[in-house]
């Protein structure tokens, strides 16, 4: 396959997730800061949902205050903002067009209707009043559109660098929206197990879709520790760093499997990562500070990608 073959399909299923995560984040501080206000508590989560996507400066540059409508807008349509959930998806159509020859017909119908619906709404679908609709059909396509390239792709290399792109950006997700309810959200002394402390703490799980995941394995009330255990160290919790990792490493071993068993920096990254994750307990990720252990993993991730660009885009 030639590299830019590769970029464009690992761009590609990173430019869709992008826009799934940014929908979920976006979703998650919705329903908070409308909880949050009915008790009278101002909890930063249009903030916090701008530091989660990396897009604060960006924000800060343009639109200054975090207010809803202001970030609504800036998150999920401005052109000028790369990772808004329509730049995502303009960005993930023009990546397939490239590519065109590598993807299956039903992939190319998905984002062809995805951007032909994005071009009928109107600005008041992006009111705080109507936006959780857009945010939901957001996560639907992103969701079809992963279960197409799952159905219909050969198990070759398109389908494997593919494969890639989806969970590198989904570990990035995980560990930033976690990290920013640790170290942003994290609440005075007086409201640490208080009422605004327990809900900021389902809204991460919310953001993940974690609730229930989190109710079936622990069964109990929530506690910062389980659910740091769940998101970061659990397999079995299909966007936790572990199982994201689990699925980088084996993936890149197939990729290597179709190209002689050559092997670059990028695998030992992966697997390094990944046996971190696998071996790794929450109590000494708490010791060694939650917060430095995700930035560190976000740094490995970014470091992660740019490694593989190398070894296999260039």
């Amino acid at each position: 396959m030639l590299s830019r073959t590769a970029s464009g399909l690992f761009w590609l299923a990173r430019y869709v997730e992008r826009a799934e995560n940014t929908a979920r984040i976006l979703l998650a501080g919705h329903r908070m800061a409308a909880m949050m206000r009915s008790l009278g508590v101002d909890s930063g989560e249009w903030r916090s949902a701008m530091i989660a996507t990396g897009c604060e400066d960006g924000f800060a540059e343009r639109a200054g205050g975090a207010a809803a409508e202001s970030v609504i807008n800036y998150m999920t349509r401005d052109p000028e903002n790369s990772s808004s959930i329509i730049s995502c998806i303009e960005t993930a159509r023009s990546n397939a067009r490239a590519v065109r020859t590598a993807i299956t017909s039903d992939m190319w119908d998905v984002l062809n209707e995805t951007r032909h619906h994005l071009r009928t709404l109107t600005p008041d679908a992006f009111t705080p009043d109507r936006v959780p609709e857009f945010l939901e059909w957001t996560k639907q396509r992103s969701v079809l559109f992963n279960g197409t390239y799952e159905t219909t792709m050969l198990r070759t290399d398109g389908y494997y660098f593919t494969r890639l792109g989806t969970f590198i950006e989904r570990a990035e997700s995980t560990a930033r929206i976690l990290d920013v309810k640790y170290h942003v959200l994290l609440p005075s002394h007086e409201s640490v197990g208080g009422a605004v402390d327990y809900h900021q703490w389902r809204s991460v799980l919310a953001a993940l879709s974690a609730v229930r995941a989190y109710q079936w394995i622990y069964q109990g009330r929530l506690r910062p520790d389980l659910i740091a255990e769940l998101l970061i160290l659990r397999r079995e919790m299909p966007r936790s760093l572990h199982s994201c990792t689990a699925v980088i490493e084996a993936t890149l071993d197939q990729i290597a499997a179709g190209y002689g068993g050559k092997r670059g920096e990028c695998h030992r990254l992966a697997g390094e990562l990944h046996a971190k994750l696998r071996y790794g307990r929450v109590l000494d990720i708490f010791q060694g500070g939650l917060h430095e252990f995700l930035t560190g993993f976000i740094d490995s991730g970014i470091h992660l990608g740019e490694e593989i660009a190398e070894f296999y885009m260039r």
